[in-house]
């Protein structure tokens, strides 16, 4: 058994069996965020009736082609869970480093939970649905609420974490944009403007993780290449 060093421990297992599988892991982890929003904008742009301004993406999974962005949250948030798994086997000391691993986890959840659970159709989409709010919200399009709500309050969470974490390192501008995107994630909802804020919310979100991720596999890859030789 071989023991490597990232910013923590990291045991990779014998040749009898292949290794823990993290670098497969955290390569799906940097895919969910550029994956989901490429798919995202390619259907926001081609789907008759979606206005950015007043739709929300989570209205793509409603209508006939709503299969394909409820497919998109669930892959996003399996990617998620992936940078969760390897954020856990990897950061084994520090402050939060638990609770990094759970928060981030926790927004891997809800993305699943919102992709599952869709919301209404609502002011004119899909094309046929009447203007304004669902005269009454179902029992999945309240839970898509709530999920949504939990999975960026979870991500802010983390995002506070790792920003103590690497404040302490004295890493100050990765400490400075993980503090700023808790507090987008933290901000109330403006009226007027919630599709285009939950729209910024996502980019925010999956930079965030793609960023954490690309960090991960940067240090996992330099360690176990050390650990070769």
């Amino acid at each position: 058994m071989t023991r490597i060093t990232t910013t923590a421990p990291v045991t990779i297992k014998g040749t009898r069996r292949r290794p823990l599988r993290t670098g497969a892991l955290l390569n799906l982890s940097v895919a969910a965020g550029p994956v989901f929003a490429v798919l995202a904008t390619m259907q926001a742009v081609s789907r008759d009736g979606f206005d950015m301004r007043r739709h929300p993406l989570s209205q793509l999974a409603t209508g006939d082609l709503g299969f394909v962005q409820i497919i998109n949250f669930v892959l996003a948030g399996i990617g998620v869970l992936c940078l969760a798994v390897t954020q856990h086997r990897i950061v084994t000391d520090g402050v939060g480093r638990r609770w990094l691993a759970r928060m981030v986890g926790g927004f891997g959840v809800g993305l699943v939970a919102a992709g599952v659970l869709p919301m209404d159709p609502q002011d004119g989409f899909p094309i046929g649905t009447p203007a304004g709010p669902a005269a009454q919200m179902s029992w999945h399009g309240v839970a898509h609420s709530v999920a949504a709500a939990a999975a960026f309050t979870s991500l802010a969470a983390a995002c506070i974490v790792f920003t103590v974490r690497k404040a302490r390192q004295r890493a100050v501008l990765p400490a400075v944009l993980s503090a700023t995107a808790a507090l987008v994630f933290l901000l109330p909802v403006i009226p007027g403007w919630a599709s285009i804020q939950i729209a910024i919310n996502g980019l925010v979100a999956f930079s965030w993780t793609t960023a954490v991720a690309l960090g991960l596999r940067k240090a996992f890859r330099a360690n176990a290449e050390e650990g070769v030789r």
